[in-house]
């Protein structure tokens, strides 16, 4: 396909010495058809070439307009704004004949490690947890679409000293609590209740930390409790992760990593910026402008998270050869990934590792009363919250279709879907306040509404019977505003789908979506579909099936399927 940012950007670069990319990122799509199909706010050149923006957009366009290519109608100057017109027969053509919708090679030969999901094991999967889970699903298909050769990794919170915690909990309730229903439910209880005392009695502190110490020298018994407590938390996480369709491709968490950690000390060492602070190991960063130092060892002599993230860079280093190396967490450890990010510089890794770590924050899912604890005990399980959000969901539909076939497997996709368009809709930064009915709301920009289009496209497609040969679509029948509203949409579908992997931000995919789901609904309105005149039939017939299958490919690779009816 041919890519008209691009080409555009090309032209304005040769009368500018302005850099491609840099340009391709200010062009624009006017708010309307009159001011063209892109446009360029020349503003953005006025102080560095000296000149008013419109005296700028006038002599670029002097320069490029008799070197056009057939794919660009004309060139116009408004204000500041130098505007392009495409050919319009050329891009409707386009958009009709693709067949791999946004897909490309752009990361073939890259390797993309993506760190996400990661709940603790032993503690309930709450929806704290949820959102690096879909961000982290949406990105792993969205990179492996443009190409790239992609490694999730599910790097479980199954070490450090809150399983000195529990172990202490379970040797000393284990016969107050089953284990054999609801386990991590059980194990919660024993957790927080460990944790209370904890803080009552220190001396209970210190025999956590001991346990803790015990675990990681290969204490048989602490082993044989932390493993049990593990394959537990795997077995209810699975239950999860089957209804919201995540994958990974290694379930190697931080115990992992945790006798690979004399290496990173050793390294550390030999740099001389390991030193003794209050009895612990750190390295100083006030130097790089951070005011924390990195704990590689506490005071007791173990390790502590850093020092295992630290030695899963290596490891992914070296068995993934890794281009880029993605954590998809809270926002609350943005301080922890610039430590870990700097003292990796420290270890002697190629530069090409080093830079290609990236931190990819999100907010906080809260509850109307506020922010969830495991230690205190409040918080939503998500496996509770998606079953509730798919009965509602049947619920839905029993009252506005009750003749549905199929309502449990529309239910499940019209519900999981919700939650997830939910958490990747809005800018993965911003705090989210969970509410069900906003979440499945089938007028509102939500998932519910992107697979109501998408049914209505099937719909349309079934009442037509039979769809033509694309060579049999008259495109003038399609130059009309609302057809090119959606045509112009499906040819940025690529470029959506590479900013999304440039700022590793889902939603502007969500975004795209809600857009080309508006833009059919008034096409829809405004245009007779399934008419008597065959010629017009057969090419907004096309543009349904074309529309339909880019809302699918989109929902699929934010992880959200479509159900053929609703």
């Amino acid at each position: 396909m041919v890519d008209f940012k691009e080409e555009i950007a090309k032209y304005i670069s040769k009368a500018t010495n302005m850099e491609e990319n840099e340009i391709k990122s200010f062009i624009e799509v006017p708010k309307t058809q009159e001011n063209g199909d892109y446009s360029f706010p020349c503003f953005k050149l006025a102080k560095t070439l000296k000149k008013a923006p419109q005296i700028i957009a006038s002599e670029i366009k002097e320069s490029i307009e008799n070197d056009l290519s057939d794919n660009i109608e004309k060139v116009d100057v408004i204000g500041g704004y130098i505007n392009f017109y495409i050919n319009k027969e050329i891009l409707i053509m386009q958009v009709l004949r693709d067949e791999e919708y946004g897909k490309s090679n752009i990361g073939k030969g890259k390797n993309v490690v993506i760190d996400y999901s990661a709940p603790n094991i032993a503690k309930p999967f709450h929806i704290g947890h949820l959102k690096t889970t879909v961000i982290g699903g949406a990105l792993y298909n969205i990179y492996e679409y443009l190409g790239y050769n992609v490694i999730g990794i599910n790097y479980l919170g199954d070490y450090g000293t809150q399983f000195g915690k529990l172990i202490e909990g379970y040797k000393r309730w284990s016969d107050e609590y089953n284990l054999e229903e609801n386990p991590i439910e059980e194990l919660a209880k024993i957790y927080v209740r460990i944790n209370n005392l904890c803080k009552e009695d220190e001396s209970v502190m210190e025999q956590c930390r001991e346990n803790f110490r015990l675990l990681e020298n290969g204490d048989d018994y602490c082993k044989k409790l932390w493993q049990e407590f593990k394959d537990l938390s795997i077995k209810e996480f699975q239950k999860i992760y089957d209804l919201l369709g995540s994958k990974f491709d290694s379930w190697d968490g931080e115990a992992a990593m945790a006798d690979k950690t004399d290496e990173v000390i050793q390294i550390l060492e030999k740099t001389g910026k390991l030193v003794e602070s209050e009895g612990a190991r750190i390295i100083d960063l006030s130097d790089k402008g951070i005011d924390t130092p990195c704990i590689i060892c506490k005071s007791n002599g173990s390790t502590i998270y850093a020092t295992r993230d630290l030695a899963a860079v290596l490891y992914r280093a070296r068995t993934y050869d890794f281009d880029k190396c993605i954590y998809v967490t809270s926002y609350e450890q943005n301080l922890h990934f610039k430590q870990i990010f700097e003292v990796a510089k420290l270890m002697g890794l190629d530069k090409k590792y080093t830079d290609g770590l990236e931190h990819v924050p999100y907010g906080f899912v809260r509850l109307a009363t506020g922010r969830m604890s495991t230690r205190l005990g409040n918080f939503v399980k998500v496996e509770d919250l998606l079953n509730e959000t798919i009965s509602e969901a049947q619920r839905i539909m029993e009252e506005k279709n009750p003749n549905l076939e199929n309502k449990e497997d529309t239910a499940k996709k019209v519900g999981v879907g919700a939650v997830i368009f939910n958490n990747l809709s809005t800018n993965r930064i911003k705090d989210e306040v969970f509410d069900i009915n906003a979440m499945l709301n089938f007028q509102g920009e939500t998932g519910p509404y992107i697979q109501y289009t998408y049914v209505r496209t099937k719909s349309i497609l079934e009442k037509a019977g039979e769809i033509p040969d694309v060579s049999d679509v008259d495109v003038n029948v399609l130059k009309d505003e609302y057809s090119m509203n959606i045509i112009k949409l499906i040819s940025s579908f690529g470029n959506v789908l590479e900013q999304v992997i440039s700022k590793n931000e889902p939603s502007f995919l969500a975004r795209f979506l809600i857009d080309l789901s508006k833009a059919f609904s008034s096409f829809y309105n405004e245009n007779k579909i399934i008419c008597d005149d065959k010629k017009v039939q057969s090419a907004r017939v096309y543009l349904t099936m074309v529309t339909g299958k880019v809302l699918e490919k989109g929902a699929n690779l934010l992880g959200i399927n479509m159900p053929s009816k609703m």
